[in-house]
């Protein structure tokens, strides 16, 4: 997926209606913190004098960097809101940052590269590391920072309009859960500007991902700004026995999505996603059976844009389904490509593959010949999809290319791999593969 800007482009709750079709991507995130005691000392740490406490040094390097997800109601499964909830974990936390796995970030570029960066400096992991080894203590209640205050049921916030499922959806408890189709009217009557956008799952055990859409008779009149490559871009037939896909027509233009790791799309000052009158919602639902029986009711926030004129941006997505991973396979290379039909400002990149895809590379195609990397991804985790949305935008001339290269490990090797003794094509399930 990508996230872009044309230059020059003009700045421009009723009934739900449900449609079946085929599942795509599933696996529910569990954040991995051991349960665990720290002792005081450990593995050679400082005096008791000279050791960081959690509050004056561990709780701001938390609320800045791990309690979004980490607090009551939300995707980690433990709170790291104030000093009795962290402190069993410490060790692990101790663990987790040594080895690079917490905060989840995947990509290989300098430090300040991306905006959205969930990264440690050296020096607060040298400080977690040190509260842990020295017995973790909690210090004065006089030193602890203002606890962050969160949105009830939002991370972006209170939404000025919210879109809702009218009605429950049910998931049994077993078997393989179509796709299916909800739509939505915004009853807008005049053009929104949207600056920051959030899908809320109603039940996070069976909701794997969210796609949503949006439906304007107007956006079918706007002149395309990237040309895919058509080959690529069609769709395989489906496989013997399987049930076709249907929905309402064609897919929309893409708002926002939810997924396993991925953070709500908010727009940097200044720009926001245009919808125009009279448009419908389109939410793509992937429900999983849990084990347990129950029902789902998805919601969309939105906050609009303060600004009065700001400017555009869009998302869109090219892929590739013409590729074979053949069983007992590793480093597979799979390519895509989209060329750039008017000047553009890219603002970010969104990677996507199944369990066996391993790693990431996006590189741009300029007309001067020059093909510079601009996102490299070397250890992808189907379990943290991330938007890597660049500090400083590129900007991309018309006659230019992004071409993505993806790489599979379809062996016994890859322990997310769901059976390396198969062939594997595109598919929407995870044991299946995208590009």
């Amino acid at each position: 997926m990508i996230i872009w800007r044309p230059e020059g482009s003009l700045m421009n709750q009723g009934k739900v209606m449900r449609v079946k079709s085929v599942s795509l991507i599933a696996i529910l995130v569990v954040l991995g913190f051991g349960l665990v005691q720290p002792r005081a000392q450990q593995d050679g740490g400082a005096s008791s004098a000279a050791v960081p406490t959690f509050t004056k040094d561990v709780a701001p390097i938390l609320y800045k960097n791990c309690t979004q997800c980490h607090r009551p109601g939300e995707i980690a499964p433990m709170s790291l809101l104030t000093y009795e909830a962290a402190r069993p974990w410490a060790r692990s936390i101790r663990d987790k940052v040594t080895e690079g796995s917490m905060p989840p970030w995947h990509a290989d570029a300098p430090l300040g590269t991306f905006e959205n960066e969930r990264r440690l400096t050296d020096q607060e992991r040298r400080t977690l590391v040190a509260w842990a080894n020295g017995g973790a203590p909690e210090g004065s209640p006089g030193d602890l920072p203002a606890v962050p205050t969160y949105t009830d049921g939002w991370i972006i916030g209170r939404p000025d309009v919210v879109f809702e499922m009218t009605e429950d959806f049910s998931v049994p408890a077993e078997g393989e859960v179509q796709y299916e189709y909800f739509y939505i009217p915004t009853n807008f009557t005049e053009p929104k500007y949207v600056q920051a956008i959030e899908v809320r799952p109603g039940n996070r055990e069976l909701v794997h991902h969210v796609l949503v859409y949006h439906k304007a008779e107007a956006d079918s009149k706007r002149p395309p700004v990237l040309r895919p490559n058509t080959a690529l871009q069609s769709l395989p037939p489906p496989t013997a026995g399987a049930r076709p896909q249907r929905r309402d027509r064609v897919p929309g233009r893409l708002l926002a999505t939810f997924a396993p790791g991925t953070s709500p799309q908010v727009f940097r000052s200044g720009t926001a996603l245009r919808l125009e009158p009279g448009g419908v919602l389109e939410l793509q639902m992937h429900y999983t059976a849990s084990g347990r029986a129950g029902t789902d009711r998805t919601r969309v926030g939105m906050i609009f844009s303060k600004d009065p004129s700001p400017t555009e941006v869009r998302a869109t997505a090219f892929f590739n389904t013409q590729f074979t991973l053949a069983p007992n396979s590793t480093d597979i290379r799979v390519d895509a490509d989209v060329s750039i039909v008017q000047d553009i400002t890219l603002w970010g990149l969104f990677p996507h593959t199944h369990l066996r895809g391993k790693r990431w590379e996006y590189r741009i195609e300029y007309p001067d010949g020059t093909k510079p990397v601009v996102l490299s991804v070397p250890n992808y985790d189907f379990n943290w999809q991330t938007y890597y949305m660049f500090r400083e935008p590129l900007q991309v001339p018309a006659g230019s290319k992004i071409v993505s290269s993806a790489w599979y490990d379809n062996s016994s090797g890859n322990p997310s791999n769901p059976d390396p003794k198969i062939v594997v094509r595109w598919g929407d399930q995870t044991w299946e593969e995208m590009q």
